[in-house]
């Protein structure tokens, strides 16, 4: 506790949960505090409207039923249809709007001259799962507020009727003008085709396209034939062309002309040459083996194998020129299909082209009959129809005589509960907001930086209209105890930089918030734990300290510091030990001056060289200038917070006046927690776990004030 607040994590879900908590008890607090506006606010609603009913003018009521049919029948056979899911309500606007309300005043003027016009109002409503339209009117008079509603159906009827009437008017002439159009429209159509016909044969057109386009797809091949042998005849040497002419031959029957100038039966004589120089070459190495270079038979055979290499050679020349020659002829070939491709693709393209354009104005002429010819029906329906006058709209029940308007009143005392209950609750609700009073510890952190050194619950006195008392060596009010144990354990344990502090200065930004009494039970809880302690009563105007430990007042800290008496003679020892206490001494009003004085100064260190700890209490930091003046010189401050008590606003602005004289503010003190508080339940649950109970007492639960 006595450790600064890490930066909490706003997606923190523990800290989320403890703030909704807060909120949560908040809000309960506010409602077990001001219940009684969620009594005022429907009893003054009700007051209101039974006033406004009693003193007000009558209220009479009328009903009527009409029946709007959805579906009107024309004399084909077919039904015109609107949509569901808008009719209901469509009417139901109409027959509100003010153009059947304004008619109805008429009407009524009109129809009865005796009766004086009133103000009506209208309500319509569907009964469900029909398009029965209930209508109900509200007025002042009986009699009128029965004839307006009658009025107000008859004139619906009437307006419907116009609304058919004209509407099917202007779709009359709107789509007259439209046939008008078309008629143009189809005209220029069937001119265009007429000019593209005559300068065009539609079924030459068609045959043209058909011829051209088989003819073009031979092109095609042939020239991807002839690129494919072209290309096969730059890779071949002319010895693998040779080779390739000689498997051609072979695979072809005997006697089948290919128109290739017999090249496959020069490959396969060239084979067959071959075949030949290499068995003589074969036989000319067995006769080298036996025979002399110069024997005639040796020079025969070397003759007649040099004669034939110079023939297959002379042959592969050849073959290698006639390559050359086919190669040539290719490119020729090649470039003559290629031009003959790009003319007759040029020319089937215009013929796709026109055959395009004539689809077109073909497609576009009777698209403009057929709307035409649609157009023209649509007409003809609806002159029929405009002779026919179905009755779509009925009334069912007449309206009927005016009754006293008890249930509207019974709906307005209702509505009138409900406004006053929101009006309570929202009350409820801007009180929350502007009462800036701390409730829970977690929003004590929520609103202050200060670390918070402990929480003190709240304590009932012993007897009613007193005090709540010190602690003492056997106290059952264990959580009270536990409590300032943990500030005492806070102080004792800090981890602030430098030494301890050993003066100590209790004080609160109010009046009771119970400074004075945490000033005495932390002193008596420091000499608990051995520690020899002196509590000082500095409240000179109003200091009451004295009364706890039952001493006189005088003579005490006022005379040590205005007479300049010995403060150790005015000391008075207590029934606890190790715990001294000085009394206020006589009431002054110059304390301030007392506590800017060299003499206090001087008080200060001598106590603090006797005593371990020098426990103050003092003015409250906004009544007096007590604080401000006395606390620069105090190792540290203890700052109380009263729950649901102290004003965040005025607390803070107390803080800020001690941090503007360089006071150390050690934490905060939250005074008089409600133990039924959901941030302190968790511990208060558990109070009696360590309890001490003294001789012949009870070990059942103390009673708290909530």
């Amino acid at each position: 506790m006595n450790e600064e607040p890490a930066a909490r994590n706003p997606y923190d879900r523990s800290a989320a949960r403890a703030l909704f908590i807060s909120r949560v008890s908040r809000y309960r607090n506010l409602l077990a505090q001001k219940w009684w506006l969620l009594l005022l606010g429907p009893a003054l609603g009700l007051a209101f409207e039974f006033a406004a009913s009693s003193f007000g003018p009558s209220s009479y009521s009328s009903v009527g039923r009409m029946i709007v049919n959805i579906k009107l029948s024309i004399p084909e056979g077919s039904l015109y249809a609107e949509e569901m899911s808008t009719f209901l309500v469509t009417q139901t606007a109409l027959m509100q709007s003010s153009l059947v309300t304004s008619r109805a005043y008429t009407r009524v003027t009109a129809l009865h001259p005796s009766l004086r016009t009133k103000p009506v109002s209208i309500r319509v409503s569907v009964q469900p799962k029909t398009s029965i339209f209930i209508l109900q009117a509200s007025g002042e008079d009986a009699a009128y507020t029965q004839a307006y509603l009658q009025a107000c159906m008859e004139e619906y009827i009437n307006l419907k009727k116009e609304m058919r009437t004209q509407t099917s008017d202007t779709t009359v002439a709107g789509l007259t003008e439209e046939v008008l159009h078309l008629e143009k429209e189809l005209r220029k159509c069937d001119q265009e085709l007429a000019d593209f016909q005559s300068s065009n044969s539609v079924v030459v057109l068609q045959e043209q396209g058909n011829s051209a386009g088989s003819y073009l797809a031979t092109l095609t091949q042939r020239l991807a034939a002839l690129k494919s042998e072209y290309d096969l005849l730059q890779s071949l040497t002319p010895e693998q062309n040779l080779e390739r002419q000689t498997q051609l031959g072979a695979a072809l029957p005997a006697g089948t002309d290919t128109g290739a100038g017999g090249s496959e039966r020069a490959g396969m004589d060239y084979s067959k040459a071959k075949q030949e120089l290499l068995v003589l070459k074969a036989e000319q190495a067995e006769l080298q083996k036996f025979l002399r270079p110069k024997h005639p038979k040796l020079i025969a055979m070397n003759d007649d194998v040099a004669r034939r290499e110079r023939l297959l050679s002379i042959s592969l020349q050849l073959n290698a020129d006639q390559l050359e020659n086919r190669k040539q002829s290719l490119l020729l070939q090649i470039q003559n299909a290629t031009k003959d491709v790009n003319e007759w693709d040029a020319r089937n393209m215009e013929i796709s082209r026109k055959s395009a354009e004539y689809q077109r104005i073909k497609s576009n002429t009777q698209r403009v009959q057929a709307l035409y010819d649609r157009l023209l029906q649509t007409m003809q329906t609806l002159d029929v129809n405009k002779e026919i006058s179905p009755e779509s709209v009925t009334i069912m029940e007449s309206a009927c005589a005016a009754f006293p308007d008890r249930v509207r009143s019974a709906k307005q005392l209702l509505l009138a509960a409900a406004a006053g209950l929101a009006l309570s609750l929202l009350t409820m609700v801007v009180l929350n907001r502007l009462d800036d009073r701390l409730n829970s510890f977690t929003e004590l952190q929520e609103m202050f930086d200060e670390p918070v050194l402990g929480q003190v619950p709240k304590e009932q006195a012993e007897t009613r209209g007193g005090e709540i008392g010190l602690l003492r060596l056997e106290d059952p009010r264990s959580a009270f105890v536990e409590a300032y144990r943990n500030l005492r354990s806070s102080l004792l344990f800090m981890t602030e930089s430098g030494k301890r502090p050993k003066t100590l200065l209790v004080t609160s930004s109010v009046p009771d918030d119970g400074k004075s009494l945490t000033a005495a039970n932390f002193a008596l809880t420091l000499a608990s734990s051995g520690s020899r302690v002196l509590l000082v009563d500095a409240d000179l105007r109003k200091g009451a300290l004295h009364k706890h430990f039952e001493v006189d007042a005088k003579p005490g800290l006022t005379e040590a510091l205005a007479e300049g008496a010995n403060w150790e003679g005015l000391v008075r020892p207590t029934q606890y030990p190790n715990l001294s206490f000085l009394p206020r001494g006589a009431i002054s009003h110059r304390s301030s001056e007392f506590f800017v004085a060299e003499v206090t100064r001087t008080f200060l260190e001598q106590t603090a060289a006797k005593f371990e700890f020098v426990v103050i209490d003092t003015a409250p930091v906004m009544a007096a200038d007590d604080v401000t003046s006395l606390a620069p010189r105090i190792d540290g401050v203890l700052f109380v917070i009263r729950a649901e008590q102290t004003s965040a606003r005025i607390a803070r602005a107390a803080l800020d006046l001690l941090y503007h004289r360089q006071v150390r503010v050690l934490g905060l003190v939250f005074n008089a927690v409600n133990p039924t508080s959901m941030d302190y339940q968790y511990y208060y649950k558990y109070r009696d776990y360590y309890a001490t109970y003294p001789a012949g007492g009870t070990n059942e639960k103390r009673k708290v004030s909530a």
